[in-house]
């Protein structure tokens, strides 16, 4: 007696065995994505220490050109460091993966990275600038009579109101280079929440 033959049956067991392949094969590809991820912010945070070590030399020393051509630099690193995690963002958000989860994540790493940089920016603008009231004067504009001897345009009778005026200046630079801190270290904050999370998918990944 032959025996009966289920054809269905056995094209099912192969599509079980072919999703079981493709699922693997997703998982595989995630987990280099996310891994890619997190070496791009390596990079960033590396282009950061350097960022500020520049600054603090420029600080120190005063080497406009140097600090110049380091910004440009760190401009050209973060834009491809950003070219590559929206590439990531959009093979998520794709049918071929489907996890439009990891791509907010991603998106919101991208958001806080961009007000982390800019409020960057505004803090070495601040600090570069300096306090009102501890500004340098120029005396390009004063007639000098004999050598080492000028008379300053700058020379006035310190009034209440011109002293008043300054304080207020201080007091509104102090606020805005303090609210620039904090919106940095509110920022870093946030993208360590969301490179846990994608820590924790890694590991979960890395267990199935």
């Amino acid at each position: 007696m032959e025996e009966d033959f289920d054809f269905g049956k056995k094209v099912s067991i192969n599509d079980t065995m072919d999703a079981a392949e493709q699922n693997a094969s997703n998982s595989t590809k995630i987990l280099l994505l996310l891994r890619g991820f997190l070496g791009i912010q390596q990079r960033r945070a590396e282009a950061y220490s350097k960022l500020k070590r520049g600054f603090s030399d420029y600080m120190a020393s005063g080497g406009e050109l140097a600090y110049q051509k380091l910004c440009s630099e760190i401009t050209i690193e973060f834009n491809d460091c950003s070219k590559k995690v929206l590439e990531m963002e959009s093979l998520f958000q794709s049918p071929d993966y489907q996890r439009l989860d990891l791509a907010q994540i991603l998106r919101a790493v991208q958001d806080q990275e961009k007000q982390k940089l800019h409020l960057t920016a505004t803090i070495q603008v601040l600090k570069k600038a300096g306090r009102p009231s501890e500004r340098l004067v120029s005396h390009e504009n004063c007639k000098y009579t004999k050598p080492r001897e000028h008379e300053c345009v700058h020379v006035q009778e310190i009034t209440e109101a011109s002293g008043t005026e300054e304080a207020e200046a201080d007091a509104e630079y102090d606020n805005a280079l303090k609210e620039a801190i904090k919106g940095v270290q509110d920022a870093v904050t946030a993208i360590n929440e969301h490179l846990e999370e994608v820590r924790y998918e890694i590991e979960a990944l890395e267990a199935d």
